[in-house]
């Protein structure tokens, strides 16, 4: 029996940068995550090429010459999108960081105009 496990989607502490430009370890992290991706599928589809193969179920030409169906094509483009979801997730975790951190700035400019606002009413 397979048990799948969540990982945890934000860590704890702040990330960690090894270049100068943070904008480089984003990419290195995304490049490496689907680096990673591609490698443990490309080993499984080479698994499964070569068993349908010596089962003589399937040649190698007739795989490469599958055409999908259109539903096919849109199950493959919405695994696409949740896959892309996944490798740029560092972009939007620290997205979604931003947007948070600016309510600060953005909530005491509101209130110091506010504050001078009722500073000038009163003389």
């Amino acid at each position: 029996m397979s048990v799948e496990h969540k990982l945890k989607r934000k860590a704890k502490g702040e990330r960690p940068y090894f270049f100068d430009d943070p904008n480089i370890d984003r990419v290195v992290s995304m490049l490496m995550g689907l680096a990673g991706e591609v490698s443990v599928s490309r080993d499984r589809l080479d698994s499964i090429e070569r068993l349908l193969e010596n089962k003589q179920l399937l040649t190698r030409s007739e795989i490469e010459s599958y055409e999908p169906t259109s539903t096919v094509t849109a199950e493959r483009a919405a695994w696409r999108e949740t896959f892309l979801d996944e490798v740029l997730r560092i972009v939007q975790v620290e997205l979604e960081a931003a947007e948070t951190d600016d309510t600060q700035p953005y909530e005491e400019a509101i209130a110091a105009v506010e504050n001078n606002s009722q500073l000038e009413k009163e003389d």
